[in-house]
C-alpha cells in the first residue's frame, strides 16, 4: 500500500535502498509522509501547499511554521509514532474522499498565512530585535 524506503544506508537494511524522489514525483502521490529526524520535517510545507495530504506521527519539533498548532486530522494525517495505524488511516482517507478534500484544503489556507513575504520579513526582524534586546 505504501511506496517507502531509505535513501541512504548509514543504518539500516540494505533492501530498504530506494533511489532519491523529487519533490514533483512526490507530489503524483496523494498521501506523502512527513517525518522529523533531528529536526522538523522540512517536507510538511511544501506538502501543505499542493494538493497531496502529509501523514506524520504527533510533531515534536517547532519553528516559525507553528507546526504546534496544527490539528491532527484537519490539517494533517496524524499517526501513531511507530506507524502501527497507517494502514487504517490510508484506507479510510481513500474511502473517504471528502475528508481527504477537506483536509487538502484546511492545509492551504494553514500554509497561506506565511505567503506574504513582507510580513514574514518584518517577522524575522522583531524576533532578531527581541533576541538582541534579550543578549545585552
Amino acid at each position: 500500500m505504501c511506496d517507502i524506503g531509505q535513501v541512504n544506508l548509514k543504518e539500516g537494511n540494505p533492501k530498504w535502498i530506494k533511489p532519491k524522489m523529487t519533490i514533483d514525483q512526490h507530489l503524483d502521490y496523494k498521501f506523502i509522509l512527513s517525518l522529523e529526524g533531528t529536526d522538523v520535517a522540512t517536507n510538511l510545507k511544501w506538502i501543505m501547499s499542493s494538493n497531496s495530504i502529509a501523514i506524520a506521527p504527533p510533531h515534536k519539533m517547532e519553528t516559525w511554521y507553528m507546526e504546534g498548532t496544527l490539528i491532527p486530522n484537519e490539517h494533517f494525517i496524524q499517526i501513531a509514532d511507530d506507524f502501527s495505524d497507517l494502514d487504517e488511516k490510508l484506507e479510510f482517507y481513500t474511502s473517504n474522499p471528502k475528508a481527504a478534500l477537506e483536509i487538502v484544503g484546511n492545509a492551504k489556507r494553514f500554509r497561506s498565512n506565511f505567503s506574504n513575504e513582507n510580513l514574514e520579513d518584518l517577522i524575522a526582524l522583531l524576533v532578531l530585535k527581541k533576541y538582541f534586546e534579550q543578549v545585552d
